[in-house]
């Protein structure tokens, strides 16, 4: 509950939600934004009193949508996921790093006629390797995921089919599957291939996975590819507002009526303030009160509060 924050936590930079700032937040905001792990769920146990708070909001007149980092799953799996846990969700509100990743070689042209490949696991590295120059003989690139099904059904869905050329692009995302193989496959197509773009969904250090610990995130494939490499990838996940111009142009609502709520200081509340939108940050995922009174950070929520149904508890009065 919101009034278990130790008053050390409050400095000016950030408020503590009430029972008034509820109500004001509320009143001004027309579109919520949600990251998932950690806000609606943690793995796959639904956070105490969401669903409630989601309907509360509905009822109000709120635009819901979920902006998750997680590129385990495509939109398709992320709504038939909160299907399963009694939550109706459509598509169309799910923005996820997987999709942001098949948008940015969408509005960046990169041609459908290129390809999407993954390194199959039964194929040995000498065999791949061995074929690496000869397909960069071939006309039309082709896209390497590190990742899993959800980056490959949204490329798939852009338009980008599996086989094909040579690797144009490599996308990393989180990999529960990861080995030295993709490694090393994926450090080859960006240091051998002129103009290979490297793309990341996201860099999430560790993430929920399940509901009892935190485990390392796509950031751990991120980076040692960034190692290997000696290169930056394109980020197009949260903090990066890449997303935000999808959102704007589907739904017309301007950042400043817009709230972002999340768990992580580093992605979801930076999404929201580079995108100039209210920030909630709420403390049942990843960020704990110590790393937000930590001297070092330097990035502050305009509210906060303990988990998402406070909203409905306050917006109520029960505290």
């Amino acid at each position: 509950m919101a009034t278990q924050i130790s008053q050390s936590t409050l400095k000016e930079k950030s408020q503590l939600l009430t029972p008034l700032n509820t109500q004001n937040l509320l009143d001004s905001v027309d579109a919520f934004l949600f990251d998932c792990d950690g806000v609606i769920w943690k793995g796959d146990s639904l956070i105490d009193g969401v669903s409630d708070t989601l309907d509360f909001l509905r009822s109000m007149g709120k635009k819901l949508v979920f902006v998750t980092n997680n590129s385990t799953k495509s939109r398709r799996q992320y709504a038939k996921k909160f299907h399963s846990v009694g939550i109706s969700v459509s598509e169309d509100e799910i923005f996820s790093s997987s999709f942001a990743a098949a948008m940015y070689l969408k509005v960046n042209k990169f041609p459908k006629e290129k390809k999407v490949s993954l390194l199959e696991e039964n194929v040995s590295l000498s065999s791949k390797l061995h074929t690496l120059n000869e397909e960069a003989m071939a006309a039309k690139p082709q896209v390497y995921v590190i990742g899993e099904e959800g980056i490959l059904e949204e490329l798939e869905l852009a338009g980008f089919t599996p086989l094909g050329g040579p690797v144009g692009a490599v996308v990393v995302g989180l990999d529960q599957y990861i080995n030295f193989y993709k490694l090393q496959y994926g450090t080859l197509c960006i240091r051998e291939n002129p103009g290979c773009l490297f793309i990341a969904t996201n860099r999430d250090a560790v993430g929920n996975l399940t509901d009892l610990q935190e485990w390392p995130g796509a950031g751990c494939m991120v980076g040692a590819i960034c190692g290997t490499t000696q290169k930056d990838p394109i980020v197009v996940g949260k903090p990066s507002t890449f997303l935000m111009d999808f959102l704007l142009e589907k739904f017309n609502i301007p950042t400043s009526k817009m709230c972002m709520v999340g768990d992580r200081l580093d992605t979801d509340i930076l999404f929201g303030q580079n995108s100039g939108c209210r920030t909630l940050l709420v403390f049942s995922g990843v960020t704990k009160e110590s790393d937000l009174q930590d001297p070092s950070n330097q990035i502050h929520p305009e509210y906060m509060t303990t988990t998402l149904s406070d909203i409905l508890h306050l917006a109520n009065n029960k505290f």
